[in-house]
């Protein structure tokens, strides 16, 4: 796991181009014993041969296999640059990771920043960061960005008769795992819940919450309250923007009509289906071959295939999370962590699903830009 200490981020960097950014970087590894003298040459070779540049204003230059020999020792060097750097093709970074990694070592650092850097919001705070603290705990995963929930957070058929319970049930899932104080859960009564439709009501509050988090309860038995069918209620308490995306996710389930899908599942399928992307289209299962896996390079040219076509595509690695995310984010793809052997399962929906399927099935027998 990667430790980082204020003594890796410089703030208040600034460079004309991405080389000389890389240039300073490459210093920086350099100064504190990690590489050797001639690893900025690898980190501009590979920049030449694909972009570094991930997504959210975030670049994570690094050598090539050749220059694996010139690390001594894993680690990264982290530039801050608030004014931004244009990274080629209209891309602008606010912060530059520079990795030195033996062998393997690189995925892992690859998912532990990715999987926390390709949360929707982190752009912004990585620009307006102003301090190596701030900067630390954004790439530690210690600042929220996504809300707290799982199956704790789910209880399912409760003997509740009316809204109050239900309400009360749910503040209290939040207030156990210690995210709020009993502030919250009086607030949450007292402000009521709210019919969204198809028999879901939503409760919320942000009063003495310390950590954003949603709940869900079912009721044992479908009751009305005033007339409206109650089936479920989700509650969000919130100190952030955390919930966002489960907002989205919940608004697409209310537009197509399936919020059913909700009282019909288990609680971990409830989970997935306010966390996590969805598509009902074709699917497919590839095995990845390459010696050292998804890492950047191989990773951009599977999402160059993947943006070529309209259709939406989403890739789940089978053997980590399982977690369904956007084929065409580079982020999120190197954020699932791939390794030689693992198998990604691709949906596409769209006109020319079934041909984005079979090119990206090509792209990966033929190595993914590393050879066969």
């Amino acid at each position: 796991m990667l430790s980082l200490s204020t003594k890796d981020i410089q703030l208040k960097q600034s460079a004309t181009d991405k080389q000389e950014a890389i240039k300073a970087i490459a210093a920086g590894l350099e100064q504190q014993g990690l590489v050797e003298t001639g690893y900025v040459n690898g980190m501009l070779d590979r920049e030449a041969q694909n972009s570094t540049f991930l997504g959210n204003g975030i670049a994570i230059p690094h050598g090539t296999t050749d220059t694996r020999d010139l690390v001594k020792e894993t680690g990264v060097r982290v530039h801050h640059f608030p004014q931004g750097v244009n990274w080629g093709d209209g891309k602008t970074v606010y912060l530059a990771i520079g990795i030195a990694a033996k062998s393997d070592e690189h995925l892992g650092i690859l998912k532990q920043l990715t999987k926390v850097l390709s949360a929707d919001g982190v752009e912004e705070k990585l620009k307006t960061s102003d301090s190596a603290e701030g900067l630390i705990a954004i790439l530690n995963g210690e600042a929220q960005l996504e809300a707290d929930f799982d199956e704790s957070y789910v209880q399912l058929a409760f003997p509740a008769t009316d809204l109050v319970q239900l309400t009360a049930v749910t503040a209290g899932l939040v207030k156990n795992h210690q995210s709020a104080s009993n502030d919250m859960v009086a607030d949450a009564i007292a402000s009521g819940a709210t019919h969204l439709g198809q028999g879901l009501w939503l409760a919320k509050s942000n009063k003495g919450v310390s950590r954003t988090a949603l709940s869900f309860v079912t009721p044992a038995e479908s009751f009305e309250e005033a007339g409206t069918s109650v089936k479920g209620l989700l509650f969000v308490a919130a100190c952030n923007g955390a919930h966002v995306n489960n907002m989205n996710y919940l608004a697409q389930l209310l537009f197509k009509n399936q919020v059913g899908k909700l009282f019909n599942a288990a609680a971990d399928q409830v989970v997935t289906l306010l966390t996590e992307e969805a598509l009902e289209g074709n699917t497919e299962v590839f095995k990845i071959r390459n010696p050292h896996g998804l890492h950047a390079r191989p990773g951009a040219m599977l999402v160059s295939v993947a943006k070529k076509f309209s259709s939406n595509i989403l890739v789940a690695n089978l053997n980590g999370e399982g977690k369904a995310v956007n084929a065409k984010s580079l982020m999120k793809v190197i954020a699932l962590g791939v390794k030689q052997g693992h198998e990604l399962q691709f949906t596409a929906q769209g006109d020319d699903a079934d041909a984005a399927l079979v090119a990206i099935g090509q792209a990966i027998a033929d190595g993914l830009g590393e050879g066969k």
